[in-house]
């Protein structure tokens, strides 16, 4: 029998010697050039099976096409590299040093890639292998071409189903290969980008034990988090999954995602191996049906199905029709490359050479290299097109592992995100929803939603910390129970922990509170010792009036607030200043008085230079002209001046500044009517460094972090004192720091605001801030707590909602209504300078301008003596201050003594002639007052100073 098979051996070995003889023979009949391409694949395992006879029929559908216009043809010389690296580095070596092979195909393992790429580089040999780790880049290894996608490209669809879940923390499960370790960097930032932290990250040895794998799995069971990302191919995935079953990880609460290299040969795993994954979610790379998929599918289950009977089932995946469409692209690409009989040149000398230096370098490669980048064309698995060097996937299904295999749940696009039907609308917005999928069962077949984190050990509660205080009790008040002493929290805190975790939140959480409290019932500390004891363990959260704080927030982490925030002054109200002797002098401040004053003498004095040379008013003796310049001035304030004006530009200014006058008086009559009739409270103290610069003492409430503020504010601590009730704040307030209370009390602002709401303290005392900002109240859990985003959300749900303001009623009640407080401000009611600086603006530009003017006029009717060269400068300034202290007989005066002039020429008939003067002369008269009549005599008075004397005698009448 034995010798019979031998026999059948030798003689298919000689029909297959002549068949290749034949073959080749009538290639060169035909004059078709044989390029030799390697072929290396892990022919052990079902997907290296796949792909070999994937490539085989892509050639042979190629050449079966193309067989009449084609001058070359691959000859496949195929490989089996065993699933390990140093065969499939020697595969590579013997391929091409004895067969010279212009391209490689293959190998398909990542690591196994990173071996081969370096030998195509230095060979200047093609390799064209599906690796799909982002540590291999066609960038870096330019011979490299990935005939898949990059593993890299997963990441945005994974990303995209966790936001659309909420889930806040995932845990990385990885095997510690490159091609394990190279996409955590890439899952890592993308998580990042949608505000997902990555929790922790496992790497799994791919000969890990089963009693390590359960080790491992135990380590998770003690993490909150309850959302896993697992990146592993088939062989160890299949016993990581068997032991997740096993450990009970695989039910109520968990959620289990699998990459795509998991996903697309899901159906090669056992049937066992499926059952206890019931549950996953998956990505895998979506691939567009076609008639030529399907007839090729057909054909192909036949072929693989001859070619490997002892194989029950196995699909066609997308990992053969990647390397389909890659041998069809290296036809294409031997063919366009236009080469002659393909060889490698080998260096002049190859003595003492390494197998690898003897090769030498492939003339063809850098061409055929070229050629290949550059094919493009509608493939088995959608558009075969290289970018870089490797293929683009835009689109990935999403799949929910359910019996005995996948069902599909949607698809994820980068141009439109994550839907349930791949076919969507031109105008979709790029959207990340759980709406967008189909209906998913969860590990333990539930249909319901995991949160994604669980207290970890079992059914146990959460541990609450409230702090133990006495005095104020509407916030928050500790008591136990006579009979059972079970802990009683109430409060406001506490209504609105309760409002936020029992109706708010979308799951229940079971709670318990704790007081913190030494076994005396007395406080076992400040707050920040309350909040670090989450940070020690001992709690896993804290509710109660604590404020958000820079220096908490490095132990713990703090939810949204659900109070105001901000540190206030409570401080006594000052006496009624209407009472002030002085309270005329309030309306303006003093840098407006001293303005009002500075104008008020520069006005006289602008109107007097303006009338002195022309207003007989406005002479005199120097007394009375300084005299006059203050009197025009000030008696404007009362519209009362008498003095008539001459220029046209002093009354100008006098209008201008009546007007300045008009509204500040009237802006002091209304502030002063406004203080002597509106009761204004004013605070005692309105600045907190005053109470620091003066000495005085300041109290705080005990136990708060207001203690540590004053520190940081450079309080004398010894000058604060520290109070627990209203009853001692008032007390202390009202003794005031003399006579050993307090000049002010800080305390926090919601706790100020139910202090003067009492109807005993609002009428006696005031609140001055805020003077120091924080964050409010919120409640505080471990680092990196899922529940802190929840808990945030259902506290703006509780805002919005109004239920905050009913809670705030229920403990606070109605804000009390206080007469006495209505109006009262902490600011001054006194007019200043910048609210009238326009107003003073204009008073100043008239004033200036109407000055230039004057003096400007004045220097021009003097321009003689300014231009004289035979006085010195003092000489000049003398003559022009006699000049200008001379009277200028104006154009009114000098017409009314023309008219009078005319008057007196008029002579009675019984008068004696006058002598005669001829016309250049003016007679001079000598008028008496007599019942006879005038006379006139040679002597005589000029006619103006007889017409002054007339004017006398008139005035007498």
């Amino acid at each position: 029998m034995q010798k019979q098979w031998l026999l059948l051996l030798l003689v298919m070995s000689c029909c297959y010697y002549n068949i290749v003889q034949l073959l080749g023979a009538q290639n060169a009949r035909t004059g078709l050039i044989e390029v030799d391409v390697g072929l290396i694949l892990d022919l052990d395992n079902i997907v290296g099976k796949m792909s070999r006879t994937c490539i085989y029929m892509a050639l042979d559908d190629f050449y079966a096409l193309h067989d009449q216009n084609h001058t070359t043809r691959i000859v496949l010389h195929t490989i089996d590299s065993k699933s390990d690296v140093v065969e499939a580095a020697s595969a590579a070596i013997d391929l091409l040093k004895n067969f010279q092979v212009q391209a490689i195909l293959g190998p398909q393992k990542s690591t196994q890639a990173d071996f081969v790429i370096d030998i195509g580089k230095k060979t200047q040999v093609p390799i064209i292998s599906q690796a799909t780790s982002p540590t291999l880049s066609p960038s870096d290894n330019p011979y490299f071409i990935r005939g898949g996608q990059n593993g890299s490209s997963q990441v945005e669809p994974l990303a995209a189903m966790v936001k659309a879940f909420g889930w806040r923390e995932v845990v990385l499960i990885y095997e510690d290969t490159n091609f394990g370790r190279g996409i955590g960097p890439y899952l890592t930032d993308s998580f990042l980008a949608i505000g997902t932290q990555v929790r922790s990250r496992i790497a799994m040895s791919v000969s890990a034990t089963d009693d390590h794998i359960l080790q491992e799995l135990n380590k998770l069971k003690t993490l909150q988090t309850r959302v896993f990302v697992v990146h592993m191919l088939p062989s160890l995935a299949s016993r990581f999954f068997l032991k997740v079953k096993e450990v009970g990880m695989m039910s109520k609460g968990y959620v289990w995602i699998i990459t795509d290299v998991l996903t697309i040969l899901l159906d090669s795993l056992d049937a066992k191996v499926i059952n206890s994954m019931e549950g996953v979610l998956g990505v895998k790379p979506y691939v567009p049906n076609s008639n030529e998929l399907q007839n090729f599918t057909q054909r192909w289950r036949k072929r693989f199905r001859r070619e490997n009977p002892d194989i029950d089932r196995f699909e066609l995946n997308v990992l053969g029709l990647w390397a389909y469409d890659s041998a069809t692209a290296l036809a294409m690409a031997v063919e366009r490359s236009g080469v002659g009989r393909p060889k490698f040149k080998k260096p002049v000398s190859t003595n003492n050479s390494t197998d690898l230096v003897a090769i030498g370098y492939s003339e063809m490669g850098p061409g055929l290299l070229q050629a290949i980048k550059k094919t493009k064309f509608q493939g088995l698995s959608g558009e075969f097109h290289l970018v870089d060097g490797q293929l683009q996937q835009s689109t990935f299904r999403i799949v929910n592992v359910i019996g005995k295999g996948e069902t599909e749940i949607g698809f994820w696009a980068r141009e439109y995100g994550i839907s349930k039907n791949k076919r969507l609308p031109f105008n979709k917005n790029d959207t990340n929803d759980k709406e967008d999928l189909e209906a998913i069962i969860w590990p333990g077949r539930l249909h319901v939603v995991p949160k994604g984190w669980e207290i970890p050990t079992g059914e146990r509660k959460l541990r609450v910390g409230v702090p133990v205080k006495s005095g104020i009790d509407e916030f928050i008040k500790v008591e136990r129970h006579p009979q059972t002493n079970a802990v009683i929290a109430t409060g406001f805190c506490i209504a609105v922990f309760k409002e936020v975790m029992d109706h708010t939140l979308p799951y229940a959480v079971p709670y318990e509170f704790f007081p913190f409290e030494t076994p005396d019932g007395e406080p076992a500390g400040d707050y920040n010792d309350l909040v670090y004891q989450i940070y020690l363990g001992k709690y896993d959260a804290v509710v109660g009036d604590v404020t958000i704080l820079a220096n908490r927030s490095n132990f713990v982490d703090f939810t949204l607030p659900f109070t105001e925030s901000s540190v206030a002054m409570i401080v006594r109200i000052k006496d009624d200043g209407r009472k002030n002797a002085w309270i005329f002098m309030k309306p303006l401040k003093m840098n407006l008085w001293l303005t009002i004053v500075v104008f008020f003498v520069f006005t006289g004095f602008v109107v007097w230079v303006l009338e002195h040379r022309v207003n007989k008013e406005f002479r005199g003796p120097p007394s009375k002209q300084v005299g006059i310049i203050f009197w025009f001035s000030f008696s404007t304030l009362v519209f009362a001046h008498k003095e008539k004006l001459i220029s046209n530009l002093s009354r100008f200014v006098v209008i201008v500044w009546v007007f300045v006058v008009l509204v500040l008086t009237s802006s002091y009559t209304a502030s002063l009517t406004s203080m002597l009739t509106v009761q204004k409270l004013q605070p005692s103290v309105t600045d907190i460094r005053d109470l620091r610069k003066n000495g005085e003492y300041v109290g705080y409430h005990n136990g708060t972090f207001l203690k540590g503020l004053l520190k940081r504010e450079e309080f004398n601590l010894p000058k604060s004192r520290n109070y627990s009730t209203f009853e001692q704040y008032d007390d202390a307030l009202s003794r005031g720091s003399k006579n050993g209370g307090v000049a002010a009390i800080i305390h926090e602002l919601p706790y100020v605001r139910l202090f003067l709401s009492n109807p005993k303290y609002c009428t006696k005392y005031t609140m001055v801030g805020p003077i120091y900002m924080t964050a409010g109240f919120g409640f505080a859990f471990p680092k990196g707590s899922p529940l802190v985003p929840d808990v945030s959300r259902a506290i703006l749900n509780v805002k919005e909602g109004g239920k905050l303001t009913q809670i705030q009623r229920q403990w606070f009640g109605e804000e009390a209504e206080c007469a006495e407080q209505d109006g009262a401000k902490t600011t001054s009611d006194s007019l200043d300078l910048v609210s009238f600086k326009g107003l003073f603006l204009v008073a100043a530009t008239s004033l200036i301008s109407a000055l230039i003017i004057s003096l400007s006029t004045f220097l021009y009717d003097n321009r003689v003596t300014l231009a004289s060269n035979e006085s010195s400068i003092w000489q000049k300034l003398i003559a022009m201050a006699k000049n200008f202290d001379e009277e200028e007989v104006n154009s009114y005066d000098a017409s009314k003594k023309t008219n009078r002039a005319n008057e007196v020429m008029v002579v009675p008939a019984n008068c004696p002639q006058s002598p005669t003067r001829n016309n250049s002369q003016l007679a001079e008269w000598n008028f008496t007052d007599n019942d006879q009549g005038f006379t006139t005599t040679e002597n005589s008075t000029s006619i103006h100073e007889t017409i002054e004397i007339v004017d006398t005698i008139e005035a007498k009448d």
